[in-house]
């Protein structure tokens, strides 16, 4: 029986994906994700991996684009300037619908930023990020655990509708070290018959982005968003916590959902009656389990707590409808605040 060990959160994912079946990564390092190279740089070779340390992060997605044509299962890693890089070769990659693995371990940004905790990659990951019209299935984990759960279930999302995945991590979670336990080692894959590991039998493989006939182009991004259709019935997830008689609802996600859960246990203890409703596919977004919510008699407000400016709170927002307000209160990265900080602020913003 496996029994949990002690690993930081960066740590986890590559021993994750390892288990998942990738024995292929890309990338170059920057922090604060550069432990999750240095586990695998040491770990791959051990278990007839490839590991390449690309000259520039460019270089490592069409790295990941080629790998991921041959029907392995391939990631690359880096953090918010680095991913940033990347977008042109992951646009290549969705048109080409080819399955990998993306992990940002955000930063505080714009710019090169710090390496403190922020979710101001929020609409970058929800929103494509690259040119053209397209998604990404976005899970989002808040604790080492979830890191390792989540890399291993994105793999599967990845090959099940040939799409490239992102997890979305930030600084705190990537060197956050909790105990963790482990899933099993994958030994059982879909077929692939669409990659390009030779054609002996059979007919040639073609992928590629291009279709240079408009009309061809157009059918392609159909298709495209039949899979997202997919996608949004099948693959949403989230988690509640002491909503049956909430009246406020806090909205949050990755690390800011555990000050938040402590938020809501706080405020229990003062009599008010708040819940934690945290979003773990950022997209698709549980926007139909929102809209329930706020279909309830007793929710009178929704409250996005973000270590950003206020990005997720636009999706909040789209799922409420009007149906009841919706506030945002957050603080920009870098600063984690304390569960009390934002009670508070919360009770502020209620007039308590």
């Amino acid at each position: 029986m496996s029994s949990k060990v002690l690993m930081k959160g960066n740590e986890a994912i590559g021993e994750a994906a390892i288990r998942a079946g990738c024995l292929h990564y890309f990338g170059y390092p920057i922090t604060p994700q550069s432990e999750l190279p240095a586990y695998l740089a040491k770990e791959l070779p051990k278990r007839n991996g490839v590991f390449v340390q690309a000259e520039s992060e460019v270089s490592a997605i069409n790295m990941v684009y080629g790998s991921a044509g041959t029907g392995v299962r391939v990631m690359t890693s880096s953090s918010s300037p680095g991913f940033s890089l990347k977008q042109e070769g992951i646009s290549y990659i969705v048109c080409s619908e080819l399955p990998c693995l993306l992990v940002n371990v955000a930063r505080g940004g714009p710019g090169l930023g710090n390496i403190a905790p922020a979710q101001g990659d929020y609409f970058q990951a929800t929103r494509g990020g690259g040119h053209g019209d397209y998604y990404i299935p976005v899970l989002a984990p808040s604790s080492v655990q979830e890191m390792a759960d989540l890399t291993y279930l994105s793999f599967d999302i990845a090959d099940k509708y040939r799409t490239p995945t992102i997890l979305l991590s930030d600084g705190y979670l990537g060197q956050m070290m909790e105990p963790v336990l482990m899933p099993e080692i994958k030994t059982e894959f879909i077929d692939k018959p669409w990659a390009t590991k030779g054609a002996k039998g059979r007919g040639q493989n073609l992928i590629c982005s291009i279709d240079l006939e408009p009309e061809d182009m157009e059918q392609r991004i159909y298709r495209l968003f039949e899979k997202y259709d997919e996608i949004k019935k099948n693959e949403v997830r989230y988690e509640e916590y002491m909503m049956d008689d909430a009246e406020y609802v806090i909205v949050s996600y990755g690390i800011l959902s555990r000050v938040a859960r402590s938020t809501v246990e706080m405020a229990r203890a003062e009599g008010l009656k708040i819940g934690l409703f945290r979003p773990i596919t950022l997209w698709p977004y549980p926007e139909t389990q929102i809209a329930e919510i706020a279909s309830r008699d007793n929710v009178k407000k929704f409250i996005s707590v973000e270590l950003s400016m206020g990005q997720m709170v636009e999706d909040v927002k789209l799922a409420v409808n009007g149906k009841k307000p919706v506030e945002f209160w957050g603080r920009p990265g870098g600063v984690v605040p304390a569960p009390q900080e934002v009670l508070e602020k919360i009770k502020k913003k209620l007039g308590i």
